[in-house]
């Protein structure tokens, strides 16, 4: 059942951010102008970024280390993967969002000394977010989801806790 869900979004994930990107790399010029998309608000402006997540940057041995990274990365939420019940869909959806970016983002990695491809770019006149990708946008869409999910797991946890702790007191005083 996980397969369904994790199987697709992946795929989807991979071809469209590869898609996408080559189609960036084969209409746009690094550092031309931006062409508009939504006004002054999403424009596509090509960039390479050899650095991490919003250009971090680690020196002439990131490249590898990000890679490195990255396969760490994958054998974790492979556990997470395996360790989900088949209906929980949340966290089966987050694991394959960011698993799906990780790898579109790593294949540029491989691909090229020059660096993941972004080239979406938002903002407003001089403020703008750092430019990124569809794999940029499924990690992070991925991340946020992992972590609720994650989050309402603890609080149930800590919810039965809790009430078996109630349960066994309530049972020891009679």
């Amino acid at each position: 059942m996980k397969a369904i869900i994790a199987v697709p979004v992946f795929l989807v994930v991979v071809i469209l951010d590869f898609i996408t990107k080559a189609v960036a790399v084969a209409t746009m010029v690094t550092a031309g102008a931006p062409r508009p998309v939504l006004g002054d608000w999403v424009r596509f402006a090509l960039v390479y970024n050899p650095g991490a997540a919003f250009g971090l940057h680690l020196g002439p041995y990131s490249r590898w280390l990000f890679m490195a990274l990255t396969a760490v990365a994958l054998v974790v939420l492979w556990r997470l993967y395996r360790s989900a019940s088949d209906q929980d869909v949340p966290k089966v959806l987050a694991i394959a969002l960011v698993a799906s970016g990780a790898v579109g983002n790593v294949i540029d990695r491989v691909r090229s000394e020059l660096g993941v491809v972004d080239f979406i770019d938002v903002g407003i006149g001089a403020h703008r977010w750092p430019t990124f990708n569809v794999a940029d946008m499924a990690v992070s869409t991925g991340a946020i989801l992992l972590a609720w999910v994650l989050w309402q797991e603890e609080r149930r946890a800590e919810a039965l806790l809790a009430e078996q702790k109630a349960s066994s007191s309530t049972t020891g005083a009679s």
